[in-house]
């Protein structure tokens, strides 16, 4: 904040960057804000200047209880917001929420199904055969292509970490109402690998994807840019991998990708959590979209927001990947995002 202030850059974008790097650790708008106004007045010290009242370092019964109050009347209340109100320090606050409420701040999310022992066997030895080829380096995450699907509205209404809220350890995370399916939106595929996204096509009003349509639409072009990026080797040893929509499945997307001599990854049934552009991707950018007015312009936001993400991001996403097919294997085939730090 002190660094990006002087270069007069809005609190609201400085929040965004930070947003962006620190993800729910960031500090809240209202901090930013905060900061960024003491900046511009001349503060030279980032450190909090001494208040009056009680030392900030209490941990009492009765500090306890203000806290709990606070959290009670609004779950979703942020740290430092906590610390405005009650002129206790943040680490103390840290410290209640943790050490004696026993709370943790968790965002709400969808979960695709409740899966039977059938998709559990499935993500298992799926993600087994996966990991094997991928350790063994019979596949190579330079040579892997992910891709997917997602509706984008034009209208946002707020960020996904503004729906975190403080629950108690072992309770479920909270539950957000989705919005109206007639809300004007537009549906992209977005392809990437692991040092940057390769391809983003967005589809036209009154379009369909179909089987066809991801042929001619996404699946062409993708050969196209990728022969583009990779001029000696072209689509050589190239996987791709993606869930299994129906357009996806569609023996001849299969047959098109084989008359290419492109690979498929298997990819289990109901796992969003194993695939980069839902756990990691699709939320990534929504979070850090503003109000469009037509698909052209939303178009160019999530272009100019992919092309800002850096190579280590992408690599870093693909690196989890294998975290996350070890995590699906030692807990069975069940969801493991709720028990990941």
């Amino acid at each position: 904040i002190q660094v990006r202030t002087p270069f007069n850059i809005s609190p609201s974008i400085i929040h965004d960057e930070l947003s962006s790097v620190c993800g729910e650790q960031a500090s809240s708008l209202r901090t930013v804000q905060r900061w960024s106004k003491s900046f511009r007045e001349g503060r030279e010290i980032i450190e909090d200047e001494a208040r009056p009242g009680r030392p900030i370092t209490e941990t009492t019964a009765e500090n306890i209880e203000q806290v709990r109050l606070l959290i009670d009347h609004d779950p979703h209340i942020t740290i430092e917001e906590v610390q405005e109100q009650t002129d206790l320090s943040y680490g103390t606050v840290q410290r209640i929420l943790s050490e004696h409420l026993k709370l943790r701040k968790l965002t709400a999310r969808y979960v695709s199904k409740l899966l039977n022992d059938f998709q559990r066997s499935e993500r298992v030895r799926i993600c087994e055969e996966n990991l094997a080829k991928l350790q063994k380096e019979t596949w190579r995450f330079c040579d892997v292509i992910t891709g997917d699907e997602s509706w984008f509205y034009h209208q946002q209404i707020g960020r996904k970490s503004s729906n975190a809220a403080w629950v108690s350890r072992g309770d479920p995370p909270p539950v957000v109402i989705r919005r109206s399916k007639f809300a004007p939106r537009t549906l992209f595929s977005i392809f990437l690998k692991s040092n940057g996204y390769v391809l983003i096509h967005h589809m036209g009003r009154g379009q369909t994807m179909d089987h066809h349509y991801y042929i001619n639409n996404c699946l062409r072009p993708l050969v196209d840019e990728i022969n583009c990026q990779r001029p000696s080797s072209g689509i050589r040893d190239i996987i791709i991998h993606h869930d299994n929509g129906r357009p996806h499945v569609h023996k001849n997307v299969t047959n098109y990708l084989e008359s290419e001599g492109i690979r498929i990854m298997p990819h289990p049934p109901n796992s969003p959590d194993l695939a980069p552009c839902d756990f990691w991707l699709f939320d990534l950018i929504k979070e850090n979209l503003d109000d469009h007015n037509d698909s052209k312009s939303l178009r160019g936001a999530v272009t100019k927001f992919m092309y800002s993400l850096s190579k280590e991001e992408y690599k870093k996403t693909f690196d989890k990947r294998l975290q996350r097919m070890q995590l699906c294997i030692d807990n069975k085939g069940d969801y493991f995002e709720y028990f990941m730090k």
